[in-house]
């Protein structure tokens, strides 16, 4: 029932945005129709919709089921036979008309064809017949009223309020540009560590202020490729906004420009999370027991206000558990269950170190280790209805081959991966069987997507063994000396067995024992490796070979393990986004910032196609008329006011892009209306058919391309969706 209903709800949400995206081209031909009759041309037909009339109207005939053409004519032809004046006749030449499909519209001018430039009329109200530069009000009509229907949308919008997440900074990817950012007032404002934190405050990017986090995602991703962006920010406990110079990179995911942040969580565990995503996630964090919609209050019987407090409770808890405190909320944030509370205990984990390593171009990947003792990839979760799931990949599973890769490490893997884009994969994984033993299962037909994956989370082995992959082959990004451990004579699928003659059970533990040896003032210990075993010799848990390994290590690597601390288990992705109510004090407020909003959506338009053009932007990001669709009905779900700003948006973006001169749009046609204005006749007619032709290969042609990428992107939600 509740999928039924799901459907339904999104055919409503689609049915919206159709609807809105046709008032949207109405609109804009409500901008010609009034101006072509106030500059005095003749308009045949103001439409809404495309196809045969299923209702029309004119002036001197009324309303009539189909159109009204056959009764117009017809009395033009008995005042013609009567040798009367047509003009004098009491009935308008225009006729209003709702068509079949009511998806958008079009005016119908006298003399005026996009189809065919060189079609002309000599009546006297004709199109052609009007000076060029009523023809050009007439031509910038359209446009001036989408922005005008978008500036009166955004200040209803306002005036109502948007729910929106705050420009502030929530997870920081290890590695990441927004991770390795040094201040340039630290020294001064007495800041020792790089990067931002979450919670910071983002007060400007490149000297604009973000309304809300979303504008910081827009003003990275439409930035210039190789430069800075100057991010000032308040932190809590700072006397004055940090500065900072930050380089985007290349998001592998999205293939836009990012700088590895996402937006700062609350307290609240999504509610939006499916029973079997959540469990997967939870699992992995630790938090079995709770559900989604619950709200943490308390760290160790300390008020907590933010997840991201919880890593410092780790950072204090020296390895040991801490207790979480959640407490279960309804639908309206009301407090269940008599205020009782779950609780849940963590486990801290060990911290490694990581380097990222340069898989591609425009992929980086980050890397655990210890000193470059590097654990081997494996699987986080599944995604559902994937090739992965469909060929039996599973949670916990650690990858023997990928590829032409043995115990590959998370970046080897996922560039073996990458290297198969389109095309089949060898995939053999270990894991337990019924009784504990690690068998090794060979999976068959695996093939890469067009995107370059499987449909799987990547984690490694770091938490569950002490299984060794080699050191990553790629470029390490800030380069160094290799890590002493990856020089160690240690073949990839090496199991390290004990350290100085303590058995471990993963990196963690190793870690352990090597701080404990080097805090005794040693340089080093004494590894015993059980080698790996030729492939299907018995199994992975069949005896192999030992041999014992010294290892020393450096001044620098003594001091770099003695600083690592602990990490915790929680993913914050877990946590619903804080929000805010993005509204404004009042009408005159509402004005200026639907203005605003306005102004900014047309320039961030015309950057997009400047971005095009440079690269940092590609054709698969921008979207069209079913991937509009298919973003307007996801953002529908949050509600009117979003539909409502989402709709103000398009109704820019509509106004931008046929306002380029491009050969058939609104743009097209001003060229030449300029160029008429200028010499006093039109350009040839043979010039203006051959730049419809090119206009229309142009516009088909982006069509096709944004199209087969929308449909693409659109199949893999609903195959996803359908899986679950």
């Amino acid at each position: 029932m509740s999928a039924v209903l799901s459907v339904l709800s999104t055919a409503f949400d689609l049915l919206l945005v159709v609807l809105g995206f046709s008032a949207i081209i109405v609109v804009h031909e409500l901008g010609h129709f009034l101006a072509a009759r106030w500059a005095g041309i003749r308009v045949l037909a103001f439409s809404v919709g495309f196809g045969p009339a299923l209702l029309s109207y004119r002036k001197g005939i009324g309303f009539r089921r189909a159109s009204t053409e056959p009764q117009y004519l017809e009395k033009l032809a008995a005042a013609r036979q009567r040798g009367e004046d047509p003009g004098q006749i009491p009935m308008s030449p225009t006729e209003y008309r709702l068509n079949v499909l009511p998806l958008g519209g079009y005016v119908k001018m006298l003399g005026q064809d996009d189809a065919d430039p060189s079609a002309k009329s000599d009546e006297p109200d004709s199109y052609q017949r009007c000076v060029p530069w009523k023809r050009m009000v007439v031509i910038s009509a359209g446009v001036v009223a989408n922005v005008i229907l978008a500036a009166i949308l955004f200040v209803i919008v306002f005036k109502v309020g948007l729910l929106s997440e705050p420009a502030k900074v929530g997870e920081v990817a290890p590695g990441s540009p927004a991770a390795v950012a040094i201040a340039d007032n630290a020294g001064t404002l007495g800041v020792t560590e790089p990067g931002l934190r979450p919670g910071d405050e983002i007060l400007s990017v490149n000297g604009e202020k973000p309304n809300h986090y979303s504008d910081v995602f827009l003003a990275v991703a439409m930035a210039k490729r190789e430069s800075t962006l100057t991010i000032d920010v308040r932190r809590e406990g700072v006397g004055e906004p940090l500065r900072f110079g930050v380089r985007p990179q290349v998001n592998p995911q999205t293939g836009l420009l990012a700088i590895g942040i996402e937006p700062m969580a609350s307290t609240q565990i999504s509610p939006k999370l499916s029973p079997e995503d959540f469990d997967v996630v939870a699992s992995a964090s630790g938090l079995a027991g709770l559900k989604p919609g619950m709200r943490l209050v308390a760290i160790d019987g300390v008020p907590a206000t933010t997840p991201y407090a919880v890593q410092k409770a780790v950072d204090r808890s020296g390895g040991s558990p801490i207790t979480l405190s959640f407490e279960t909320l309804d639908a309206r944030g009301r407090l269940l269950n008599d205020g009782a509370r779950t609780e849940v205990r963590i486990e801290p984990r060990t911290s490694l170190q990581q380097a990222t390593v340069e898989v591609n171009e425009t992929m980086r990947v980050d890397v655990n280790h210890l000193v470059g003792l590097t654990p081997v990839l494996a699987v986080q979760s599944v995604t559902k209805g994937s090739a992965a799931s469909v060929a039996g990949l599973e949670r916990g599973d650690v990858f023997v081959q990928v590829g032409s890769a043995e115990w590959p490490s998370i970046a080897e893997g996922i560039a073996q991966i990458r290297a198969h884009r389109d095309k089949p994969i060898t995939l053999v994984v270990a894991r337990q069987d019924a009784s504990g033993a690690m068998v090794e299962v060979q999976l068959e037909g695996v093939k890469v997507g067009t995107d370059g994956r499987i449909g799987f989370a990547p984690t490694d082995s770091a938490q569950t063994s002490t299984l060794v992959a080699g050191w990553p082959t790629s470029r390490i990004v800030g380069g160094g000396a290799t890590p002493t451990g990856a020089s160690l004579p240690i073949k990839p699928g090496s199991r390290i067995a004990k350290v100085d003659g303590q058995p471990v059970a993963d990196l963690g533990e190793i870690r352990e024992r090597l701080k404990a040896a080097l805090a005794s003032g040693r340089q080093g210990v004494e590894l015993t490796v059980e080698l790996p075993i030729s492939r299907g010799a018995g199994g992975a848990d069949a005896p192999r070979p030992m041999e014992t390994i010294a290892w020393t290590l450096t001044s620098q690597e003594i001091a770099q393990v003695q600083a690592l601390g602990w990490k915790s288990p929680l993913d914050t992705r877990l946590f619903e986004p804080e929000r805010f109510v993005w509204r404004s004090s009042g009408i005159g407020h509402a004005i200026a910032m639907g203005v605003h909003e306005t102004h900014r959506v047309m320039m961030s338009t015309y950057l997009t196609f400047a971005r095009l053009v440079q690269g940092t932007v590609k054709f698969e990001h921008l979207k069209g008329p079913v991937g509009i669709a298919h973003t307007g009905v996801m953002i529908a779900e949050r509600g009117p006011i979003w539909l409502m700003f989402f709709l103000a948006l398009i109704s820019v973006n509509l106004a931008v892009i046929n306002f380029l001169p491009i050969p058939i749009a609104d743009g097209g046609h001003m060229v030449f209306l300029i160029y008429e204005q200028i010499t006093g006749k039109p350009p040839p007619a043979s010039v203006q058919n051959a730049s419809a032709v090119v206009g229309l290969v142009l516009l088909g042609a982006v069509f096709i391309v944004v199209t087969f990428h929308d449909v693409g992107n659109l199949v893999t939600h609903v195959s996803q969706w359908i899986s679950r």
